[in-house]
């Protein structure tokens, strides 16, 4: 059984892939979001992550959709203990920003759908500079002192907010951000390295990429002429056009060949690589896709192999 990673300064201990559940109530219905969930809990998988806004963008859905899937599986299942929650607040159509009034609201909302007690990690999904960082700590501070939420996390947030965040909660005596959700992988670098990433290693954050596989770009199935039967085509697709898509695409094939694996799972181990990474996030729509996603754990790339890929992609 794959060994599970320590989570930042934090209690928790994560499986190395964290399972997007955005794509539940979205491309896959409830039977087939059973089915994903299933099949990565049973190869030791136990980190999912989503969000109080998944998937408000379809027609017909409010918003909600993910984690009223996952409560449902996870009370089907009686395994509430054995798997770690992260979901996040601020976009949802009803539930929107980080005042304390929405936070506290929001939060309520989430742990109803999910149908649990708690929260393992609750993440500011997008930060609203507009509210200063010291109602939206002692917001999320009240949430852990009430037992709801475990720990916090930001995601899509500067550096220079992450460090007012951090320096009023050590100040304080309050709850501390223990983990970051960045836009990082192999054709978008410049998302999180630099002053956000070098902030998380000196604070001690765990990372946990999302977009980890450039909305499918990354496993490889893009390709000239190739068209493929995916809500992301358009946003994978683009990558195609770049000289750098191109230089990585190439690489990861070679290094695919060496190692046999899927393109996809050395893409994701070249994440899993990188400083302050402490699991990627990547979905899956149906059980097929998974080993792909689960193969990061088992797969080490060599230093050559992991240069490689960074030039590539510089």
């Amino acid at each position: 059984m794959t060994a599970l990673r320590t989570f930042g300064s934090s209690d928790l201990e994560v499986f190395p892939l964290a399972l997007g559940g955005n794509v539940f109530g979205w491309t896959a219905d409830e039977k087939a979001s059973f089915a994903v969930l299933d099949a990565y809990t049973a190869e030791g998988g136990n980190f999912v992550d989503t969000a109080d806004s998944y998937s408000a963008w379809i027609e017909g859905n409010q918003g909600g959709e993910s984690e009223t899937i996952i409560g449902q599986w996870v009370k089907a299942r009686g395994n509430r203990s054995d798997v770690v929650i992260a979901t996040k607040v601020s976009q949802h159509p009803e539930y929107p920003g980080l005042s304390a009034a929405n936070i506290k609201a929001a939060a309520d909302a989430s742990l109803r759908r999910l149908d649990t007690d708690y929260i393992d990690l609750y993440y500011t999904h997008f930060d609203k500079p507009e509210v200063p960082v010291e109602e939206i700590i002692g917001a999320l501070d009240e949430l852990v002192k009430a037992g709801k939420v475990r720990h916090i996390a930001a995601s899509n947030i500067t550096p220079e907010r992450l460090q007012a965040s951090l320096d009023f909660s050590d100040r304080e005596g309050l709850a501390r951000y223990v983990a970051l959700q960045p836009h990082y992988n192999l054709v978008s670098r410049d998302t999180y390295e630099g002053p956000l990433q070098d902030l998380a290693a000196r604070e001690g954050l765990a990372a946990v990429p999302y977009f980890a596989l450039a909305a499918g770009f990354l496993t490889g199935k893009y390709r000239p002429g190739a068209t493929v039967d995916s809500a992301r085509a358009g946003a994978a697709a683009k990558h195609l056009a770049s000289e750098r898509g191109q230089k990585v695409l190439t690489a990861l094939d070679e290094i695919a060949t060496a190692h046999e694996a899927p393109v996809a799972t050395v893409a994701l181990a070249w994440l899993a690589a990188q400083p302050t990474v402490t699991a990627p996030i990547a979905s899956a729509r149906t059980v097929e896709q998974l080993p792909a996603l689960l193969g990061v754990a088992e797969l080490r790339l060599t230093q050559q192999e992991l240069d490689r890929l960074t030039q590539a992609s510089a």
